[in-house]
């Protein structure tokens, strides 16, 4: 299915389905990050291991609220600037956050830490809001080859295994920095 409803796509995420989208860069699959069924079809379409854990992408500080409590005020003011002081032409920046026990082990992969993004991409907003929560963005592509940067280039790598929620890629022609927010260290540049 394609769709431009953004009511649409979030009720595909209800239902445990995988939802392809654009989101500040790249294209982005998607899915509800406490449905396990739903996080194992990504990684089996993106022939990615578990390991590797995902990023999870939030609409507002509220969304990502328990995951900032741990942090020195310093970082957490680090944190929440990256987030809400961008434009959109600024490249995103995720974070890895302490994880709490309420992040299931599968969005971790061997990490202690979850990455985590709250985007500005006007889409990618409307679409956590109307999932009512985080959802899991990671690149549209099998392991090893290019982002999708389009609706075609992601339908040409997975066909109609998945949803495809249609729209426009944000400005930023980089996928977002991570950086840890325990350490500052630049896990990607």
């Amino acid at each position: 299915m394609i769709t431009t409803s953004v009511a649409e796509a979030a009720r595909c995420l209800k239902q445990g389905q995988v939802l392809a989208y654009p989101t500040e860069a790249v294209w982005g699959l998607g899915c509800d990050p406490y449905n396990e069924s739903a996080f194992l079809e990504i990684l089996n379409l993106k022939q990615r291991p578990i390991e590797k854990g995902v990023i999870l992408l939030a609409s507002s500080l509220h969304q990502v609220e328990a995951l900032l409590v741990n942090l020195e005020p310093a970082m957490r003011e680090q944190v929440i600037a990256s987030w809400t002081n961008r434009t959109a032409s600024e490249r995103a920046t995720t974070w890895l956050l302490p994880a709490t026990d309420k992040i299931p082990t599968w969005i971790k992969g061997n990490h202690p830490k979850v990455a985590v993004r709250v985007t500005t991409h006007p889409l990618c907003v409307a679409l956590c809001n109307a999932f009512d929560g985080f959802i899991v963005s990671t690149s549209a592509n099998p392991a090893g080859l290019e982002p999708a940067r389009s609706l075609q280039d992601a339908t040409h790598y997975f066909a109609q295994k998945l949803n495809y929620l249609n729209g426009d890629l944000g400005l930023s022609r980089e996928p977002s920095r991570i950086l840890d927010a325990e350490t500052g260290t630049i896990i990607r540049a």
